[in-house]
């Protein structure tokens, strides 16, 4: 005050003030200024006099003679004026505002926080004491500073803010939170005489960056909520743990969910990508987010753990590397070396100096555990913290780690607390664990623990869902690229191979389930031949390469080899599995003969296992679907229902999956049946739900078996959209999870619906798909395909090649003694190519129509029999013999009471009102 009237003085002025009047007649040197008033901070020796000559200007220094501070020269400043220390506060309280420091700048926009600024208002409001949890890097700090001007109204500008991030020693906070509050204690005991300075004031004091200084600063929180209008809001890594305290825990800015594809316009709604784009524009770069783009940022976004000050610093790094060198940066050491603004505190300047600051915050305990930590890839349960921690304290460490904001917790689910290390944090401890030389020794304990996890899963008796068994994903891989390293061990290299293998297959990652069974094969000690162990790899060798390459001769030499040791040590449900995979193999190679006598024998196997009641229906799904190929529709519905039919629920249902759910293969061999007997709604029915049901397992394998099947059920009732739909989603399917057979199947299906339109071009598709799929030995869709390929042919009028492409294709349904589920169609076909010639010969075509309707009828194939009974119709209309045509189709017709809307009924509806 100088004659009543507040003196205005900077915040840095003012703790030279008080350090001055503190040793008033003593010389402060200039490095002790420096080092209590920026300890952080690197500052010239001009800075120190601008800010003396700045306090020197509002006291009013050489006015009148006045003297108050002087140079010492090469020495300091000293504190001249005479200094008396005041019992009375009353004259000082008036004054607080006016000495405050004042707030930091708002940030123009703050993306994605509105709604938990809104919040935190509430609550402190509310509750008057609330704290910003979060890691660091995450905006505490924008989000407080925001707060602090949102409620400025509130308070009546009574708002006080408080950076203690600049602060090292505790004996600081007492002088920067008196400079902030506008408060001269009279006595050492700061904590004392707060609350009896503050008693009338309504204020909010926001103390920043809290984590270094805790200890000290929770007793002062406490002490200022102890002053009935004073509230206080703090940011800090971990909760001050005082009373009265709410803690709020700052989210991660949100990101877009993981996809395969994601438009620009969808991505942008996220703020973490909204964020990136801006500081990469921000920075200079001419950038604008393409639908390409986009799935690449969100990405990106997601790695970086929707850290705000991360993702400015990977925003940063557009300019120099583009968007697909920015994101592959994220896979080593170097995006922890990104600078941010030059401006900002030291320890926000690169994503290391952040993580520096907390990490040297632990004591030695907490250290070496996040060090240990980080070898656990993803998501990780307590159990595996302490399989890895090997501490009696465990829990209590990795509690603490979590309230210091190094480790994320998920509360949510059913089977207990679910933690994970950012990204950013575990590659700078995992860095940490190799420079202190533990990470040999380490990854040798992480290795062994993965493997005892996935040998527990494997024998444990209840059903594991591919979404539960994918949390050991990450783990498994690291533990396998260290097992097979050259400082690995080749021996728990095969052991571990041996158990990942059969959660690769689960989760459909064939590529790598063949990848890793042919490096353990290689390993194999003499020892282990003729075991379990090289009958489990031969098995995933032959089930993965049949799924990703074709059906060539190597894949039935796995699974024969693999099957036949099954049967030297015994294991009925070993066996029936193998029997499961070779059966697949067999009706994909059109063998389908072969494949009824594989699912007989399974029969008998799963009679053994008369405990285990999907053992039985394994083996009714394969019967039911080898007598649907080869054209017994009756048998196979029966078949497919009995493998429906009770629901298993033992742990073996998954056993036997190799990767696919064998009761999904059931319903879309019950959808196909069902439409050939003529229950069209029953089928469609069924097809929906054989999708629906795939898609909620998950399973890539199981979508795209489901999506090929089904897809000829929406054919057949000419619902080409639905089709279309199916198709392109097997397409997308195909190429995503590298499923190489099922990519020229998507093809082929794609042009037989570009045929069906009435497009010549789907013919040339269809070739193609029919090379490749002939090079695999993947001749399930042959003569679809290429009665597909002929009805394309005769709509352009080359019948003789229409011909002879029909002909192919009958020629290969000899291969099961004539019998295959489409012959009536492909007969039906040829008949009414005949009967379109110029020089047509309609005693041959009708001699095939009634071929189609004799095979039809023997197969029990209402469908097929309906549409060679309208061919037949309508030959016998062009005839003028009206009778012979109502008398044999209208008896086919009439046996129809669903479908009634699709579109062979309607043909047919159409011929029977011309009658």
């Amino acid at each position: 005050m100088r004659d009543g009237q507040p003196v205005k003085i900077g915040s840095r002025a003012l703790d030279v003030l008080v350090i001055l009047t503190e040793r008033a007649g003593e010389i402060v040197t200039k490095e002790e200024l420096i080092a209590k008033v920026w300890p952080d901070t690197a500052v010239e020796e001009s800075g120190i006099r601008v800010h003396v000559a700045a306090l020197r200007k509002a006291l009013g220094d050489g006015a009148g003679g006045a003297r108050y501070v002087t140079n010492v020269p090469g020495r300091g400043y000293s504190f001249v004026a005479p200094v008396e220390r005041s019992t009375s506060l009353g004259h000082i309280a008036g004054t607080a505002r006016a000495l405050a420091s004042e707030l930091p700048a708002r940030l123009e926009r703050i993306l994605g926080r509105d709604t938990t600024i809104r919040e935190i208002v509430e609550q402190v409001r509310a509750s008057r004491f609330v704290s910003i949890v979060g890691p660091g890097g995450m905006g505490k700090t924008t989000v407080a500073v925001a707060l602090a001007h949102a409620v400025l109204e509130d308070f009546a500008g009574d708002v006080s803010f408080v950076d203690l991030g600049s602060l090292r020693e505790p004996h600081q906070i007492a002088s920067a939170l008196c400079s902030a509050l506008g408060f001269a204690p009279v006595s050492q005991d700061l904590a004392a005489s707060l609350p009896a300075f503050l008693r009338d004031r309504r204020m909010l004091v926001v103390l920043d960056s809290c984590e270094h200084l805790i200890d000290a600063v929770a007793p002062l929180a406490e002490r200022l909520v102890a002053a009935a209008g004073v509230h206080v809001l703090t940011t800090s890594r971990e909760p001050l743990r005082v009373e009265g305290e709410h803690v709020h825990r700052l989210a991660p800015l949100a990101s877009p969910p993981e996809a395969s594809a994601i438009a620009a316009t969808e991505a942008l709604a996220f703020p973490a990508v909204e964020l990136f784009v801006e500081r990469a524009t921000a920075s200079g770069t001419r950038f604008v987010l393409s639908d390409d783009d986009a799935p690449v940022v969100s990405d990106l976004c997601r790695r970086l753990d929707g850290i705000a000050l991360a993702i400015e610093f990977a925003a940063g790094r557009v300019e120099a590397y583009g968007i697909r060198g920015t994101a592959s940066l994220l896979e080593n050491r170097f995006k922890l070396l990104w600078h941010g603004r030059r401006t900002a505190l030291p320890r926000h300047q690169t994503l290391s100096a952040l993580l520096d600051w907390s990490y040297n915050l632990l004591d030695g305990r907490e250290q070496r555990a996040l060090r240990r930590l980080s070898i656990l890839v993803g998501i990780f349960s307590l159990d595996d913290a302490a399989g890895i921690l090997d501490e009696e304290d465990a829990i209590g460490t990795l509690g603490s780690l979590v309230d210091k904001s190094l480790i994320s917790v998920d509360t949510r689910g059913s089977e207990g607390p679910r933690y994970r290390l950012l990204d950013t944090t575990r590659a700078y401890a995992h860095a940490k664990l190799s420079d202190a030389g533990e990470l040999q020794e380490l990854a040798k304990r992480h290795a062994q623990y993965v493997c005892a996890m996935l040998e527990c899963e494997r024998n444990h008796d209840r059903e594991m869902p591919a979404r539960s068994l994918a949390r050991y994903l990450g783990n498994a891989r690291a533990a396998l690229d260290w097992s097979f390293s050259n400082g690995g061990d080749p021996r728990l290299a095969v052991r571990l191979a041996t158990e990942a293998v059969s959660l690769f297959m689960e989760l459909s990652l064939l590529r790598e389930c063949a990848r890793w069974a042919e490096a353990a094969m290689a390993l194999l000690e003499p020892s282990d031949r003729g075991t379990r162990r090289e009958m489990d790899l031969r098995a995933a060798l032959g089930v993965a390469a049949m799924f990703t390459k074709g059906n060539g001769p190597e894949v039935r030499e796995a699974l024969s080899s693999a099957l036949a040791l099954a049967d030297e040590v015994d294991e009925p449900r070993e066996q029936l599995r193998l029997l499961g995979a070779l059966n697949i193999l067999l009706t994909r190679t059109a063998e389908w003969r072969e494949g009824l006598l594989v699912g007989q024998r399974s029969e008998a196997v799963a009679a053994r296992l008369d405990d285990d009641p999907a053992a039985r229906s394994l083996a009714d799904w394969m019967i039911g679907t080898c007598r649907h190929l080869l054209g017994d529709q009756v048998a196979a519905e029966a078949r497919c229902r009995s493998a429906l039919e009770p629901t298993p629920t033992s742990r073996s249902t998954a056993m036997l999956q190799f990767g696919f759910d064998h009761r999904v293969r059931a319903l879309i061999v019950l959808a196909r049946a069902l439409w050939l007997l003529g229950r069209v709604d029953d089928a469609l029915r069924v097809a929906d739900r054989a999708i629906r049901d795939a898609a909620e397992i998950g399973q890539p394998t199981t979508v795209a078996i489901s999506l090929v099947w089904t897809s000829s059920v929406y054919v057949w009732c000419g619902d080409f959209e639905r089709a279309e739909e199916v198709v392109e989603r097997l397409v997308v399917y195909a190429e995503k999870h590298s499923l190489g057979p099922y990519i020229p199947l998507a093809l082929g299906l794609r042009g037989e619906l570009l045929v069906k339109r009435g497009n010549f071009a789907g013919v040339e598709l269809l070739r193609k798909a029919g090379e490749t799929l002939r090079a695999g030995r993947h001749d399930l869709l042959q003569t679809v395909f290429a009665t597909a390929i002929a009805e394309g042919l005769a709509g352009a009028g080359r019948f003789e090649d229409a011909l002879q492409t029909i002909d192919a294709a009958l020629a290969l349904a000899k291969r099961n003694d004539g019998e295959s589920f489409d012959l009536p169609e492909m007969l039906r076909f040829k008949g009414r190519v005949l009967l379109a010639m110029p020089s047509r010969d309609e005693t041959l075509g009708e001699r095939y129509l009634r071929q189609a309707l004799d095979h039809a009828r023997e197969q029990n194939a209402l469908g097929w029999e309906l549409r060679a009974a309208t061919a037949l119709a309508e030959l016998y209309t062009r005839r003028a013999d009206k009778t012979s045509a109502r008398a044999i189709l209208e008896p086919v017709y009439s046996r129809y009471d669903q479908g009634l809307g699709t579109a062979d009924l309607l043909a047919a509806k159409d011929v029977l009102s011309t009658l």
